[in-house]
């Protein structure tokens, strides 16, 4: 069946092409996609495919059935959501909304599922499974919308047996894919902190409970979590990214302001280490009479990608795309809210390369210079095709 559906591919090239594009122009901030779901809302219904729509807010969950008894199912799933940014690349395609982006390439993974969907669709005979099509909103923002769209019973009726997703993959060049069996991606804590003192003239420190330096302090201790106090054998990263005083030269201000992340790839040690922070919080506040109140707003959970689906993952992909263009990856410790649904159903999260030198298309994903190689469209497309196989 694979070989049937793939030489059917090339006839859409065009058409993913038309639709990344356009979802590329007008990209949506989590939660707030609009206008992308009305948008893949009509291609499914221009296309037959049965769906439902304002799910968990504006997602979309489509179902091909294949018409044989007893079929199990299975789902992909896309993202849709955008990022903050303002998009530096000058291309037909640019954003026409100031200030979002598709930054992280969901509008390349939604064309990638969209593409495979009509292909699926028109051969829904040739299939021997259910496939579950899912194009979830706010991938990019807390709480997440595969755990609200699981909360709302995505995983159910007809209850899915095995999920697959595509991620962008900057680092890797068009053509190919990227696997990890096993533990891939980290969990991501966000870690809020506010140090309150008592500002004033900083020639008068004898009168002053100076926050700045209770947050130096704070900021030193906690690093000793990742760097000393973390198991060697379990990766981790603690990280402070903003920290604001409204200070000036000659003046202490009355509180300092840090946000930070958390990451690692035990749930044992995430929760050791949660309590490891408040009780550092706590020890800075008596040291310095400062008071340190943190807030610890947990995130995703890590992603293990099931070693089995995996590895048949690996094996078909060789077939379809080349055994040289199938590799195998490390560990990363970003995080992804695909881990929502591997913690309910065995999944597998395959990278598809999207790099081309030779075109300057070398930037990283939340890079306002992002862009892809659109052959990789079709790698994508391929990729999940290819996973339908292995499900039957």
């Amino acid at each position: 069946m694979i070989n049937q559906l793939l030489q059917k591919t090339e006839a859409i090239k065009e058409e993913v092409i038309a639709i990344r594009r356009h979802l590329h122009a007008n990209p949506e901030l989590s939660f707030q996609e609009f206008e992308t779901a009305a948008f893949v809302s009509e291609k499914l219904k221009s296309w037959g495919i049965s769906h439902q729509t304002n799910i968990a807010g504006t997602g979309i969950v489509g179902i091909i059935r294949c018409g044989k008894n007893n079929a199990k199912c299975i789902a992909l799933r896309a993202d849709m959501d955008a990022l903050p940014i303002q998009e530096l690349n000058e291309c037909d395609y640019k954003s026409k909304k100031a200030g979002v982006m598709h930054a992280c390439g969901h509008d390349v993974h939604t064309a990638m599922l969209l593409g495979a969907a009509k292909i699926l669709q028109e051969n829904f005979s040739e299939l021997n499974v259910d496939v579950k099509l899912i194009f979830q909103p706010g991938e990019e923002k807390l709480p997440g919308g595969a755990n609200l769209m699981i909360k709302e019973g995505v995983l159910e009726n007809p209850k899915v047996e095995e999920i697959y997703a595509l991620h962008v993959f900057p680092e890797l060049e068009a053509g190919k894919v990227g696997l990890k069996s096993g533990m891939y991606m980290a969990s991501c804590d966000e870690l809020y902190f506010t140090v309150h003192g008592k500002g004033g003239h900083a020639a008068m420190p004898a009168l002053n409970i100076d926050p700045i330096i209770a947050a130096s302090k704070l900021i030193l201790a906690l690093k000793d979590i990742q760097e000393k106090l973390c198991p060697k054998e379990i990766p981790c990263v603690l990280a402070i990214g903003r920290i604001e005083g409204l200070g000036a030269t000659n003046v202490i201000p009355d509180k300092v302001e840090l946000q930070g992340t958390f990451r690692t790839m035990n749930e044992h040690w995430r929760t050791t280490a949660h309590k490891l922070i408040q009780e550092i919080s706590r020890q800075i506040s008596l040291e310095t009479e400062a008071n340190v109140e943190v807030k610890i707003e947990a995130g995703y959970p890590f992603l293990e990608n099931n070693p089995d689906l995996t590895q048949r993952s690996k094996e078909i992909l060789k077939q379809a795309l080349g055994e040289s263009n199938v590799i195998d990856l490390p560990i990363r410790m970003t995080g992804e809210d695909f881990a929502f649904f591997a913690q309910k159903v065995p999944a597998a999260f395959i990278r598809i390369g999207v790099r081309n030198e030779g075109k300057g298309i070398i930037h990283g994903v939340h890079n306002a210079r992002f862009d892809i190689d659109e052959n990789a469209l079709m790698t994508g497309v391929n990729t999940f095709l290819s996973v339908c196989e292995i499900a039957q």
